[in-house]
């Protein structure tokens, strides 16, 4: 006789195995809540990581933030992003997704080495601003070269101000970005930004921040001027915002290059000793330099970084000589590059203080440059520019500045 088999009650297994899955969850909850936090909390600390860069904010300063306002911040960025427009097909957004990519933007990255230092230790400002230089010339000659016809090269016209905002040191990564802003007919506008990466801690801070106009020029023909191709802009605000840009470095280069006739005369030593410290006189200094093909373009002409870092350099000299400590560059103003400077010339960058605050000098610049080629010619003026120093101490802190006499 087989023996019965007996089953449960179907009513009552169901009731047990949801008796089973609700204890299950009950136990499970915790963990998964565990998890749940751990994923946000390790979201929002790279989200931070990304975000307070990109708000040119000091993530040393910003290491401990809220969640909201981490939050915060980031809606803030995302506000201020350009919006492209909502009838553009999606093809349409990937093609100008690319062309964006490759013709408008650059990211260029260098370590800091000892040759790039100044004599505290610091990266030289000079070979900050040779840096932003060379990026705003690689994308504005890849965007002037993307129609057919005449080769060219992006020649630098002006710098607007450019501000430190930070030093930055000796072993970090310099992380230089430029994108094209605004073009005219024959003008091109730049907008670069520098940050420093110490790769040993991975903290970012923005360094660096500079506009700057080229023009392009053919390379058969360094006298004629290639026209610019457009770009698309997000929205017709941005471009007339860009327009106004142009038309008034377009003013004040004109102003400029009408008042840039006075020669500035070098001081020689026996002169420095005879005069009064504090004066304008006693700090005044020039540098001369023979232009050599390491120093150039294809063209043949001198690189506008090349030139920039000169200036510094004179700037900083007339800077220490005048308080007589660590000195640092604060911010150029306005650079104009009134005339193209030639292979084998001899430039005299020449400066001398013209203004001093309570934590700050006032540099003026000028760069004259003498053909030995072509006597003819003579020597004319090639680029003007201030600067602006401030004195530190051992800490890095400002220093009052002597005033000027």
């Amino acid at each position: 006789m087989t023996p019965a088999v007996c089953f449960p009650p179907r009513g009552a297994s169901t009731v047990a195995m949801r008796k089973e899955a609700s204890e299950l969850r009950k136990t499970l909850k915790p963990l998964l809540e565990k998890r749940r936090r751990a994923r946000i909390n390790d979201c929002l600390n790279q989200l931070k990581n990304l975000i307070v860069p990109l708000m040119g904010k000091d993530s040393c300063r910003y290491s401990k933030l809220e969640k909201a306002d981490i939050l915060e911040m980031t809606v803030r960025f995302l506000k201020d992003v350009p919006k492209t427009p909502t009838n553009v097909s999606v093809l349409e957004k990937g093609y100008l997704f690319i062309y964006l990519s490759i013709y408008l933007f650059i990211f260029v990255y260098l370590i800091m080495r000892p040759d790039d230092a100044n004599i505290v230790g610091n990266v030289h400002g000079g070979t900050i601003l040779k840096m932003i230089e060379e990026a705003g010339c690689i994308i504005g000659t890849r965007h002037c070269n993307t129609r057919t016809g005449d080769r060219c090269v992006a020649a630098l016209a002006r710098v607007e101000r450019t501000d430190f905002l930070y030093p930055m040191f000796i072993g970090e990564v310099a992380h230089v970005s430029a994108e094209i802003t605004y073009t005219s007919k024959h003008s091109v506008e730049v907008q670069v930004n520098v940050v420093s990466e110490n790769i040993l801690t991975g903290a970012k801070k923005l360094t660096n921040k500079a506009t700057l106009w080229y023009v392009p020029l053919s390379l058969q023909n360094v006298d004629k001027i290639i026209e610019v191709p457009p770009i698309e802009y997000s929205s017709s605000e941005q471009e007339e915002l860009g327009k106004k840009r142009y038309e008034a470095q377009k003013l004040e280069r004109i102003e400029t290059k009408e008042r840039n006739g006075e020669i500035i005369t070098p001081v020689s030593l026996p002169e420095r000793q005879t005069k009064e410290p504090y004066t304008v006189g006693f700090s005044q200094s020039s540098l001369i330099h023979l232009i050599g093909p390491s120093d150039c373009t294809l063209h043949g002409f001198v690189h506008g970084g090349v030139t920039m870092k000169l200036m510094d350099e004179v700037a900083g000299i007339v800077a220490a000589r005048h308080c007589k400590t660590n000195i640092v560059t604060a911010s150029v103003d306005a650079i104009n590059f009134h005339r193209k400077i030639k292979k084998g010339c001899v430039i005299t960058v020449c400066g001398r203080m013209t203004f001093t605050s309570n934590k700050s000098m006032e540099i003026e610049v000028f760069v004259d440059a003498d053909q030995l080629a072509d006597t003819e010619e003579g020597k004319y003026r090639a680029v003007t520019a201030f600067f602006t120093f401030i004195s530190l101490d051992r800490q890095n802190k400002p220093l009052p500045v002597p005033p000027l006499k």
